[in-house]
């Protein structure tokens, strides 16, 4: 290890390699605390390798670019996402009319409840006729037979 610097630790190869990963070779992108000591210990052979290794990587990571995607595939995007929000409107179209059905189906049973319940329980004021009964009165087998005097 190497002395300690007035500011801050005094920096080892695998703390330099470390922050040589984490930020690059070129120590303007470091830590302000770290740079002093990483630049005392860059000039130490361990140092030199490491800080080669990180521009290196640098290098090859900042010539690296992403090419704007082709026109067919813009326009395959946007076709699904079309395809997708139809079909989500027709689903949301599609609930809100079983949502109204289930609150007018609710109405109506609430509705039956109420009548049932408040409306008091009449008897009929007419006669229900059955298979023996006629307009003059009762025709069945057991019937009264009353015979009037002519």
């Amino acid at each position: 290890m190497t002395k300690d610097i007035e500011d801050g630790p005094a920096m080892d190869a695998k703390r330099f390699a470390a922050l040589a990963e984490a930020y690059g070779g070129d120590l303007r992108r470091w830590p302000k605390v770290e740079r002093e000591a990483a630049a005392a210990f860059a000039s130490s052979e361990a140092g030199q390798a490491i800080s080669r290794h990180a521009g290196t990587l640098d290098t090859l990571l900042d010539s690296y670019s992403v090419q704007p995607p082709g026109k067919a595939l813009h326009g395959s995007i946007l076709r699904v996402a079309d395809r997708h929000l139809v079909q989500r409107r027709r689903q949301r179209f599609w609930w809100l009319g079983l949502g109204l059905a289930g609150v007018g189906l609710a109405g109506a049973v609430a509705g039956l409840a109420l009548v049932t319940v408040v409306t008091p329980e009449a008897q009929p004021d007419h006669y229900v006729l059955d298979a023996n009964a006629t307009a003059f009165g009762d025709a069945g087998p057991d019937s009264d037979t009353i015979e009037e005097d002519l």
